[in-house]
């Protein structure tokens, strides 16, 4: 990181930005992450989750945004060019910005937690990271902030807690991979829209390129026998989606 410099916490004086990208879909989350390649997973990620997701890349980009457009939720580095991430936390937090703030940072020690939640986090997560838990800790942000609403889906014989990961088929509980459970959660956060294999592949993987190429058909064949044969739907030519039945229970 870069010496800290003082930026005048004056919404007012700072000039729009060129560093945020906007890209529209349903809860939107504040992403300030400097690492433009970190950055672009991250917020492909977030994107076949059912997240729109505006990028900062230093603390003036992330002050200006906050202050002119609505978040649901903010994911938070500390490491910035421009200064530290618990000092911008702290300045909104000291204005009354409510939104959910999720800590993503390599700072890992316990003191580093403690600061982080006594500046206002509500949640701390590590890096290296997964791309699910991150889901996932956003989705209990978000519910906490809504009053606890539920995160129970039915469908048909199955019942699925997204937060937890938790799916239970007549109610007895299914284990599911780390990598079933993902492209699942992909699928009911598309609400009925045609994931295609790239897509897919891409929220499961990332960028790794050595993963073989049928990868993503085994894990909906795997699925398809634990939850039911109908649960996920192949659009041939295309990918795949939500079975049509279920569709409606996850919109």
């Amino acid at each position: 990181m870069s010496g800290r410099r003082d930026l005048g916490v004056n919404h007012r004086s700072c000039s729009p930005p060129t560093k945020i990208h906007h890209f529209a879909r349903d809860l939107h989350i504040l992403l300030d992450e400097d690492n433009a390649l970190a950055a672009s997973g991250i917020r492909t990620g977030l994107m076949l989750h059912g997240f729109s997701c505006d990028i900062a890349s230093d603390m003036a980009s992330a002050v200006y945004s906050a202050a002119h457009r609505h978040f649901d939720a903010c994911v938070l580095d500390l490491g910035l060019p421009d200064g530290d991430g618990i000092d911008l936390l702290r300045q909104w937090r000291e204005g009354r910005k409510d939104f959910p703030v999720l800590i993503l940072s390599a700072r890992d020690t316990m003191g580093d937690k403690v600061l982080g939640f006594e500046s206002g986090s509500d949640d701390y997560l590590t890096k290296p990271f997964e791309l699910q838990e991150l889901v996932l800790r956003l989705h209990a942000l978000l519910r906490r902030a809504r009053g606890g609403a539920t995160d129970l889906l039915q469908l048909g014989l199955c019942q699925v807690n997204t937060a937890t990961g938790e799916v239970f088929r007549d109610g007895e509980r299914v284990e599911l991979a780390r990598r079933e459970w993902a492209l699942l959660s992909s699928l009911l956060q598309a609400r009925g829209r045609v994931l295609s294999l790239a897509q897919l592949h891409d929220s499961l993987y990332g960028f790794d390129l050595d993963v073989g190429s049928n990868a993503v058909n085994v894990h909906v064949h795997h699925l398809r026998k634990k939850l039911g044969p109908d649960v996920i739907e192949t659009v041939r030519g295309t990918g795949f989606r939500l079975g049509a039945r279920y569709g409606e229970s996850a919109a």
